[in-house]
């Protein structure tokens, strides 16, 4: 056990009080737990920096359980990147149906095609140069470093930071305490030499079916007599008033989201490289459709061109002030 009042005098960073001992007993623990049994995941079993890219950019924002099936088919589909880099972009967007967040879909093949064009279709074994493809951030790029290559580099998302806060500093309700630069900085210390790969797989793990955001299983926890939040956030979340939503969570039926997902799925429904027209497309995305809601949908169509995502084009069959003249379709 350790004193829980370390680091919680005014002005005191809380990541200089922890001690080596402590670290050695957290990474010992977790290991074990993580080594007596996990979710055999297909992404677990290859180091290939192409699948494992595909397998961390489809897991962001998405449950692993919904990830997996869309993950083998887009394999299928596009086994290297050099296929990924060459497909069509409406075939990628296609492909991607199930999973959400459509502009992922747009930014790994850009990263693909950067790879190709840059790299001679090797993967970067740099993190700035991984962190200069499109969409690629610091998450990502330690992850692919870190299971593709083994490195041992320390890296987080919000599961990751979420088990760090709560082990090494406390709950992070009402707000985190920790800053984005002292998570990089926490994670890169705690990873152990030579089995980075294992760690860091442990840690999600931990997030994703022991730590979780608003029902941790606290009492099986194998980290639980070394953890700052423990018993405290079992408490904090039960106080939280029904319905509340914790940071970085949104609504979304309605959401500029939702009928951006809306729209995105009716084109892919479309024949190839028809697409719908603007009255179209608004009846379809909501029943109560009316003139007075097309310049909403002219913006919403904007920044899905934006994103890259739709191609809008004018057809000069029609006048200019009709709705019809403008074409929406995937790239």
């Amino acid at each position: 056990m350790y004193d829980r009042a370390m680091g919680e005098a005014v002005g005191i960073d809380p990541l200089h009080e922890i001690q080596p001992e402590r670290i050695a007993e957290i990474r010992e623990r977790l290991l074990a737990w993580y080594q007596a049994g996990h979710r055999d995941l297909p992404w677990r079993h290859t180091r290939d920096p192409y699948r494992v890219l595909v397998s961390e950019v489809m897991l962001q924002q998405t449950q692993a359980e919904r990830v997996i099936p869309k993950y083998r088919e887009f394999l299928s589909r596009f086994p290297t990147i050099q296929s990924l880099a060459a497909a069509p972009t409406a075939e990628v967007i296609r492909a991607w149906s199930g999973l959400g967040y459509n502009r992922r879909a747009v930014h790994l093949q850009r990263a693909a095609q950067a790879v190709v064009e840059r790299h001679g279709g090797q993967m970067p074994r740099d993190r700035a140069a991984l962190e200069r493809l499109p969409g690629i951030g610091r998450y990502t790029a330690g992850a692919v470093l870190c299971f593709a290559f083994g490195e041992d580099i320390g890296f987080w998302d919000t599961n990751i930071a979420r088990v760090l806060h709560r082990v090494f500093v406390g709950p992070e309700l009402p707000a985190r305490r920790l800053s984005a630069r002292q998570l990089d900085a926490l994670a890169e210390r705690l990873v152990p030499p030579g089995q980075g790969y294992e760690w860091n797989q442990a840690l999600i793990e931990l997030g994703a079916v022991q730590c979780t955001a608003r029902r941790p299983a606290c009492l099986t926890c194998p980290l639980q007599t070394c953890c700052r939040s423990f018993p405290e956030i079992q408490a904090l979340l039960s106080a939280l008033p029904r319905g509340t939503r914790l940071k970085r969570e949104s609504p979304f039926a309605g959401s500029i989201r939702y009928y951006r997902g809306r729209l995105i799925e009716y084109l892919r429904q479309a024949p190839d490289g028809t697409g719908l027209d603007l009255l179209a497309l608004g009846h379809r995305l909501r029943p109560d459709f009316s003139p007075e809601h097309l310049p909403w949908l002219r913006q919403l169509v904007a920044g899905l061109a934006r994103d890259g995502l739709v191609l809008a084009e004018e057809r000069a069959e029609y006048d200019a002030t009709d709705p019809r003249r403008l074409r929406v379709r995937l790239p």
